[in-house]
């Protein structure tokens, strides 16, 4: 058994989230791959850091980020911040030669997390990316169908994610509106899920074609304000994009997407069959296969089960749900797995930077209004 000392910046829902899985991993995968040892908690609003280090069970709690990356107690950093803070505390968290545990996006710029990549390469210290939609057993179960050529030649990848969160426009301006916080919008918050799920399954996307749209261009500074604020990123993005492989997709994002709550949504065309799976209605794959006998019936439902990749540590047979929090179970699962086992895993700031750079290009090409090469 090895003890993890966790260090955690940022304490609101998605530290609580990681705080959560960090914990449970334990219990379902067992102690040989590490116990998490809550050391330390940071967050600059003070009451939200006692909050956290009492129901969490945190040693101690501090207002600085900095006493946790400098923490000779800390084997662990758990960024759950804001995007735009992500960037200097994982800076800080490899200069100080500790893994890195960052939840997405890895920064707000692809210069960003190229530098962090790199560092984080040289550093050698385990670096993931909370990209936790690669951990859905239906996604590791559609990559294998698409590694395997049961799908024959992938011609076209569609997807769409989309929620109606903030369809409310007299919803206040937040973080999110603000693109030095931020970075974008929709494409950011959203569609990056999208783009880590698509590159994990098919490969790298090398060019791309966007527009965007901002439906409600100004917000209340505040709830119920008259005084109104420049929204300065995207409510809708939607791109074509080339694959590295020869396919050709189509993807988008909406935060305004009127009765969707959680639509991620994509299906994978190849020669020989299809697969179509909707994050509302998780425990179901759609799949067809050309060879079928009775393949004028169309699409046949497969429900998610112990033969996938991850289910079966937490449910002894198919057809039983599993949930968001499950997927941060099986991340912290693998990333406890890096560090006491050395196994590999496939979200690594590398990873991070490769999603970022294709974010970059998407919105240099809704600027341009033209295709651009993802470099």
């Amino acid at each position: 058994m090895k003890e993890i000392k966790i260090g955690l910046v940022g304490a609101g829902w998605m530290g609580k989230a990681h705080s959560s899985a960090l914990a449970d991993a334990q219990m379902l995968f067992g102690p040989d791959y590490g116990v998490a040892s809550f050391e330390i908690v940071a967050d600059a609003n003070e009451e939200s850091a006692k909050i956290a280090q009492h129901k969490i069970g945190f040693k101690r709690m501090s207002t600085d980020w900095k006493d946790v990356v400098t923490d000779p107690n800390v084997d662990l950093v758990d960024i759950a911040t804001p995007n735009a803070f992500h960037y200097v505390v994982a800076k800080a968290t490899l200069e100080n030669g500790k893994n890195v545990y960052c939840e997405k996006p890895l920064s707000i710029s692809a210069e960003e997390s190229k530098e962090l990549a790199e560092l984080a390469a040289k550093k050698g210290v385990i670096n993931y990316v909370g990209y936790n939609n690669t951990m859905n057993p239906a996604n590791a179960y559609v990559r294998e169908l698409v590694q395997s050529g049961k799908l024959g030649k992938i011609m076209r990848f569609t997807g769409t994610y989309d929620q109606d969160q903030l369809l409310d426009e007299s919803l206040p301006i937040t973080w999110r509106h603000i693109n030095k916080l931020a970075g974008c919008g929709a494409l950011g918050d959203l569609g990056s899920h999208l783009l880590s799920i698509s590159q994990f399954i098919m490969g790298d996307i090398s060019a791309v074609n966007a527009m965007t749209t901002t439906v409600f261009p100004k917000r209340p500074k505040s709830a119920g304000s008259s005084e109104m604020a420049d929204v300065e990123n995207e409510d809708i993005i939607t791109f074509m994009a080339e694959y590295a492989n020869g396919a050709v997709g189509t993807v988008a994002a909406s935060r305004v997407a009127t009765g969707r709550k959680n639509y991620l949504c994509y299906e994978i065309q190849g020669t020989k069959g299809s697969v179509r799976y909707d994050l509302e209605r998780m425990g179901e794959v759609q799949v067809y296969f050309q060879s079928d006998d009775e393949c004028d019936r169309g699409f046949r439902t497969v429900l998610l089960n112990p033969k996938m990749k991850g289910y079966s540590a937490f449910q002894p047979a198919g057809g039983i749900s599993i949930a968001y929090n499950d997927m941060k179970i099986l991340e912290v699962h693998e990333l406890f797995a890096a560090l006491t086992h050395n196994e590999p895993y496939a979200c690594n700031f590398e990873f991070g930077y490769k999603i970022d750079r294709t974010v970059a290009a998407v919105l240099d090409s809704a600027k341009k209004r033209a295709w651009v090469e993802v470099k």
